[in-house]
C-alpha cells in the first residue's frame, strides 16, 4: 500500500524520482517548460532565496503576483521551508492589501514588480514585515541563490523537522459575519488530501493537462488545476488570465484535457463563439469543464455543452474546505442544477438545532472531513463558531435530495458571489456611510446574466443633502476593489426593515426589480 506523502515537499520529490522528465508546469504568456526535476530544482533556488532573507519553518510569507510560473514557484519554495503561502487578491486596494499583510503577519512578501508601487506607502504600518522581494522571473532565483548545494544541505539536515501533516501550508482570507477577512488556515495534509479527493473522483492521471486560468489568489486554481494536477502526476498550463479570444487556441495548442471556471467564462465563450469551437482548432483531448463559485444557470449550462461538446461538472465548496468539498460524477450520472456528491468529506443538511434535516428540507450546510480547515488564524472566537457540535458550518442553505445529490439554494450569510469573487455587503455599506450625504445604506446581490450576481446598494440620504447615483459609486471606486464596487445605486425614502430592524432582503430585491422613480 502507498503510504500517503507527509507533505507537499514529499509528494513532489515523488514525481521527481518517478518521473523527473515528465512535464509538469508549462506558461501559457512566454513558452517556458518545467519538467518535474527542472520544476523542483526551480522551487529551490527560491526557497534558498527566501531563507537568506530569515524565512524559515513557520513564518508567513505573502505572494502578490498575476498568475505566472513564478507564482506557484513562490507557493512550493514557501512549503519546501515550511513556511505558510499568503496569496493576496491582487484585486485589493492598498489599504485592503495592508489589512491582510498585518493580521496575516507576513514577514516577507514575494511581489511583481507591477504591484510593488501598491507596497512601498505600506511598509511603516507593517511591523511583522522584513522584506520586499521583487519576483518577476525565476531566473532571478537562480542569480541570488548562489550556492544551491548549500540549501540542499540544509534541507537534509532538518528532514527530521519536515513538516507534518498537520503543519500550516496555507493562510488565506475570506469574508466573515463581521465583514472583516478572516484568515483560514489550510494544513499540509488539508491541500493534499483535497488534491488526492479531487483527482481521484475525477480520474486525473499522468495523461492529463489542465489549464489553469482561475486567479492563483484563490485556492481553486491552487487545488483543482495545480495540487491535482500534481497528485494524478500531470500536468498544469499557467495562462496569465482568462481571455475568451485567445481560449480555444490555447486548448487547442496544449492539448488541455479540462480546466477551471466560473459560469461567468463559460458565458463569454458563448457570447464569443456562438458558433462553437473555430474551424482549424483541435480540442479532441478535452475532457470536460469544471465550474464552481456559483451555480451555473441550466440554460447556459446545456447551451454550452450542445455548442462546445464540452460536458460541464459542477462543484460546489469554499476556502475553509480547501477547495471542493462535492463534485457532480464526470459522467452520464452529473445532474443540473446539482452540486453534485461528496468527494470523500462528510457533508450534511441540519437545523438551527444542529439536527439533520430530511431529504429534500432545507438547512444549513455542514462539513467534516480532512480537507477541512484547521482553523481562523488568531480567531478562536470564529474558529469555535464555525465548528459547533464538531462540524463546520459553512452558512450556506441547500438540501440533499433521494439519490444523495446536493443543492444549495441560498446562503444563510449575505454574501454575493460576483464572478468567483466573494463579496461581503457590509464592507460596502460601511463605505457607504463615510459619504457626508448618506444616512442608511444597504448591499444586496442582484441576479446578472455575465456575473452570476451584481452588486447594488440602496440608499437613504440626510434631509437637506444631495448625492448623485455616479458620486455615490464614484466614492466607493476610492476605498475598495472594482468588483466589490456597486454597479447601480438607487437612492430611496426608507430601507425596508422588519420589526427586530433586520434588513428584509426580499424586499430590496423586490425594489431592484422595479423601474426606479
Amino acid at each position: 500500500m502507498i503510504t500517503e506523502p507527509r507533505n507537499i515537499s514529499d509528494l513532489l520529490e515523488r514525481r521527481v524520482a518517478s518521473t523527473p522528465d515528465r512535464s509538469f508546469l508549462l506558461s501559457e504568456p512566454d513558452g517556458r517548460e518545467f519538467t518535474y526535476v527542472e520544476f523542483s530544482a526551480a522551487v529551490d533556488r527560491a526557497a534558498t532565496m527566501l531563507a537568506r532573507q530569515g524565512i524559515t519553518k513557520g513564518d508567513v510569507v505573502s505572494l502578490l503576483m498575476p498568475n505566472s510560473a513564478e507564482y506557484i514557484i513562490g507557493y512550493f519554495a514557501c512549503w519546501r521551508l515550511g513556511a505558510l503561502a499568503g496569496p493576496v487578491n491582487s484585486l485589493l486596494k492598498a489599504h485592503e492589501i495592508e489589512f491582510v499583510l498585518h493580521n496575516s503577519e507576513a514577514k516577507a512578501i514575494l511581489v511583481h514588480s507591477d504591484f510593488q508601487d501598491r507596497l512601498e506607502p505600506l511598509r511603516n504600518h507593517l511591523p511583522h514585515l522584513q522584506s520586499i522581494i521583487a519576483f518577476d522571473d525565476e531566473a532571478q532565483a537562480t542569480r541570488e541563490a548562489g550556492n544551491a548545494d548549500i540549501l540542499s544541505a540544509d534541507l537534509g539536515k532538518s528532514r527530521q523537522d519536515a513538516c507534518a501533516p498537520s503543519d500550516d501550508a496555507i493562510i488565506i482570507y475570506t469574508s466573515g459575519t463581521t465583514g472583516k477577512p478572516k484568515g483560514c488556515l489550510l494544513t499540509h495534509g488539508n491541500v493534499i488530501a483535497n488534491a488526492r479527493q479531487i483527482s481521484e473522483w475525477l480520474n486525473f492521471t499522468e495523461n492529463d493537462r489542465l489549464l489553469t486560468i482561475m486567479p492563483l489568489f484563490h485556492m481553486n486554481a491552487v487545488s483543482v488545476t495545480t495540487m491535482s494536477a500534481l497528485y494524478g502526476g500531470g500536468s498544469t498550463v499557467i495562462s496569465p488570465k482568462f481571455s475568451a479570444s485567445k481560449f480555444w487556441n490555447i486548448i487547442s495548442d496544449y492539448k488541455i484535457t479540462s480546466f477551471g471556471s466560473v459560469a461567468t467564462m463559460l458565458s463569454m465563450l458563448l457570447n464569443t463563439y456562438p458558433e462553437g469551437v473555430p474551424e482549424g482548432l483541435t480540442t479532441g483531448r478535452l475532457r470536460f469543464a469544471m465550474c464552481g463559485s456559483a451555480p451555473v444557470p441550466a440554460e447556459v449550462m446545456k447551451k454550452f455543452e450542445e455548442t462546445f461538446n464540452c460536458p460541464v461538472i459542477e462543484g460546489y465548496g469554499l476556502s475553509e474546505s480547501t477547495c471542493r468539498s462535492t463534485f457532480n460524477p464526470p459522467n452520464q450520472d452529473r445532474r443540473p442544477g446539482s452540486c453534485g456528491l461528496p468527494i470523500g468529506n462528510e457533508m450534511r443538511v441540519v437545523d438551527d438545532d444542529d439536527k439533520e434535516v430530511a431529504q429534500g428540507e432545507l438547512g444549513e450546510i455542514v462539513l467534516r472531513g480532512e480537507n477541512i480547515l484547521k482553523g481562523y488564524f488568531k480567531n478562536p472566537e470564529a474558529t469555535e463558531r464555525a465548528f459547533r457540535n464538531g462540524w463546520f458550518h459553512t452558512g450556506d442553505i441547500g438540501y440533499r435530495d433521494k439519490d444523495g445529490y446536493f443543492f444549495i439554494v441560498d446562503r444563510k450569510s449575505d454574501m454575493i458571489i460576483r464572478a468567483g469573487e466573494n463579496i461581503y455587503p457590509r464592507e460596502i455599506d460601511e463605505v457607504l456611510y463615510q459619504h457626508p450625504a448618506v444616512a442608511a445604506a444597504a448591499t444586496i446581490g442582484v441576479p446578472d446574466p455575465l456575473y452570476g450576481e451584481e452588486v447594488a446598494a440602496f440608499i437613504v440620504l440626510k434631509e437637506g443633502s444631495e448625492a448623485s447615483e455616479a458620486e455615490l459609486i464614484v466614492h466607493c471606486q476610492t476605498q475598495l476593489a472594482d468588483y466589490k464596487c456597486p454597479k447601480s445605486v438607487r437612492i430611496v425614502q426608507d430601507i425596508p426593515k422588519g420589526p427586530t430592524g433586520k434588513l428584509l432582503k426580499r424586499e430590496l430585491a423586490g425594489l431592484y426589480s422595479r423601474p426606479s422613480t
